[in-house]
Formats: C-alpha cells, sequence, structure tokens
C-alpha cells in the first residue's frame, strides 16, 4: 500500500519550486528520491502532475504517493564481532572503522545488523524495524568505537528514553586540524544541507545540537588530539561541529579538506567511552574501548 503525503501550501510558500518544497516537507527521503517520485507522476498539485521546477501558489494542494518499498532480505553473517558485554537484555560491542551499522538498499551484507543476526539469532529489539534490529543509536561508517545493541523491546525503550532527555555517556577521542588552544562548547543546530542532501549542516531550522570539547595533546604540523564529550547525539555532529571552528577531524572526506595526508580511509573519530543506566538493572554502566591500531599509528607518527 502507497505512503500518502498530503499537505497545502502556506502563504510564505508561495513561488518555492515543488521539489525544494517536498524536500522541506519530508525529510525522511532524499531529494534524489523525491524528485524521481515528481518525474513518474506520483504527485500531484491540485489533481495534475508537475516538474518539479513548478512554482507553488499558496493554496495549492500537494499529494504524493510513496510505493511501499520492496522488502529487503537481511541474512545473518558469521563475521567476528568484538563483544564489550552481554547480558539477557543488551550487548555492548565496539564497530570496527569500515564497518557500516545497519542494511540499506544496495548495501545489505557486511553490516554491523548482519553479524548481530548471527551472534544473537531472533534476541534483537525490532521497534526499529527488519533493516535495523536491536539498533537504538549507530556511529558512521569510518568512526570507530561502542555501541549498546537491544535484545528486547522493553530494554530498547528504556535506552530510548535516555538517549532522548541526553542522559547517556559518550565520549569521543579524535585528531583535528590545527591548534585548539582551550576547552570549549559549540552549541548549533544541525539539519540537511539544503545544497548537499547527503551532507549536514549547520541551519537555523535544525535540531538542537551540543559538543563539548577538550585540548588532550598538542601534535606535530599543527594537529590536536582532542575529547568530545556528547551533549545530544546528532548525525555527524562533532565532524560538522568541529569544521564550523575551523578544526576538521584529520581524515574526514566531506567535512575536512580535499587533500588527506597519510593516506587514511576516513576520519580518525573513535568512541571510546559510552556510559548507560541498564533498563533492567537500574545500575549504570560505563564501558571503555582502546584506540585501534589505524589511530594509534597516525599519533605516533605525529608525537
Amino acid at each position: 500500500m502507497d505512503e500518502i503525503y498530503e499537505m497545502i501550501t502556506e502563504p510564505e510558500e508561495a513561488g518555492d519550486r515543488l521539489d525544494k518544497f517536498l524536500s522541506a516537507a519530508i525529510p525522511d527521503y532524499s531529494r534524489t528520491f523525491l524528485a524521481g517520485q515528481i518525474a513518474s507522476g506520483r504527485v500531484l498539485v491540485n489533481d495534475s502532475v508537475k516538474k518539479g521546477s513548478y512554482r507553488l501558489n499558496p493554496g495549492d494542494r500537494v499529494v504524493v504517493s510513496i510505493p511501499e518499498p520492496e522488502p529487503l532480505t537481511i541474512l545473518p553473517e558469521d563475521i567476528p564481532l568484538s563483544v564489550c558485554y552481554e547480558d539477557e537484555d543488551l550487548l555492548v560491542v565496539d564497530k570496527p572503522q569500515g564497518m557500516v551499522v545497519h542494511p540499506a538498499a544496495g548495501h545489505t551484507s557486511g553490516t554491523l545488523v548482519n553479524a548481530l543476526l548471527y551472534h544473537c539469532g531472533d534476541s534483537l529489539s525490532g521497534i526499529n524495524g527488519v533493516l535495523r534490529p536491536g539498533i537504538v543509536h549507530r556511529i558512521d561508517k569510518d568512526t570507530s568505537g561502542l555501541l549498546v545493541v537491544c535484545k528486547n523491546d522493553r530494554t530498547h525503550r528504556g535506552l530510548a528514553e535516555q538517549f532522548a532527555v541526553h542522559s547517556i555517556t559518550r565520549i569521543y577521542t579524535a585528531i583535528c586540524h590545527g591548534v585548539v588552544k582551550e576547552a570549549g562548547t559549540v552549541d548549533a543546530p544541525l539539519g540537511r544541507d539544503s545544497k548537499d542532501r547527503k551532507k549536514i549542516a549547520i541551519c537555523a531550522d535544525g535540531r538542537r545540537a551540543v559538543t563539548h570539547y577538550e585540548p588532550v595533546e598538542y601534535l606535530k604540523k599543527d594537529f590536536t588530539l582532542i575529547r568530545c564529550r556528547l551533549e545530544t547525539g546528532r548525525t555527524h555532529q562533532i565532524r560538522v561541529h568541529m569544521a564550523s571552528i575551523k578544526h576538521p577531524i584529520l581524515g574526514d572526506p566531506v567535512y575536512g579538506p580535499a587533500k588527506i595526508p597519510f593516506s587514511l580511509s576516513g576520519q580518525l573519530l573513535h568512541a571510546g567511552t559510552l556510559g548507560f543506566i541498564h533498563p533492567a538493572s537500574g545500575e549504570y554502566m560505563e564501558f571503555s574501548s582502546p584506540l585501534p591500531e589505524h589511530f594509534t599509528r597516525i599519533l605516533s607518527i605525529l608525537r
């Protein structure tokens, strides 16, 4: 069954392009995907098919029919997992750099979820659907470090509430460009970049995002080893926030300099500390992960 979105344009939206309007109105889908729906005639304005360049008028009735996605078959895979802790309710894993957390169209194997399905079988929460069993939060593909995974819906709800009120302890270690002279905080809202939907940007209508950072060690060639504590947990938060103050993360191919030194395959960002209250026991638990080899190798060069 198609998913139907029906909207009436407001006076302040008069003159907006149809494709731009839909990107803002339905942020769960990419601009490219929505452009495809317009081109295929699945978007009607006042019961008529329009082009993406159509300029809206006040009171236009816009109806979008999103077809039900084809089901993806996600198979268990015997991929080694670094499990830091496990009980009947949850497990904490140490994700390596380069591993995607959950499958997506066109990328259905080799992910953390594939490994979890093999390790846990049917014992994973289902709140986030078949593509994200057990997943209550995520880190980027090229960010390494700790994730908590839920084995049942009760645990998932309990941890999701802690993430919602920002009570989870999340501390990252990174190497950034430039000399970070003192500790500070970046409090700047984040949302999809209006010019490039694959990127995140600071924008006035974004969701509040707060990153606390402090220098740990000054390195050669004007690099700084830093520690970041997340108050919120938005997509690409540390990467965008540090780039916004002219200290992008070393190796970041999206928000850092075009030329990446040391032949790095991604940003040097490690989720090294994760703490939360266990939803079943009420006990506060905190876990630490040592810096991985790809990180320490660069540290030894820069010290």
